[in-house]
């Protein structure tokens, strides 16, 4: 059964899922993007500005990404906590990139 046919007896439950994915599309897609941008920065070789505009590039790609997967996914809930571990990969990887280095 498709995941559309799982809900059209419950308008609410149709809204909430829908919400859920729009919080994950647009906030939680941005962070997930921000923070890959920010991880990149820090790890791609060669001039930090070169690395930097190399890192954003790919973060525009990241956070339009971010946003189909948020209503391709199987479910609001699942698109959530999808970005949620990507974005803390991307944190974590950051952190210990700073940890490591000692510079911002």
């Amino acid at each position: 059964m498709s995941g559309a046919g799982r809900l059209s007896g419950k308008p609410w439950a149709r809204r909430g899922d829908m919400a859920l994915r729009v919080l994950a599309a647009i906030p939680l897609g941005y962070a997930v993007g921000s923070l890959w941008a920010m991880a990149l920065a820090r790890v791609i070789p060669g001039a930090r500005s070169e690395a930097t505009v190399i890192a954003t590039l790919v973060a525009f790609v990241i956070c339009a990404a971010a946003a189909m997967w948020a209503f391709a996914a199987r479910s609001g809930w699942r698109a959530v906590w999808t970005l949620a571990l990507l974005g803390a990969v991307a944190g974590a990887t950051a952190w210990a990139s700073i940890e490591a280095t000692g510079r911002l």
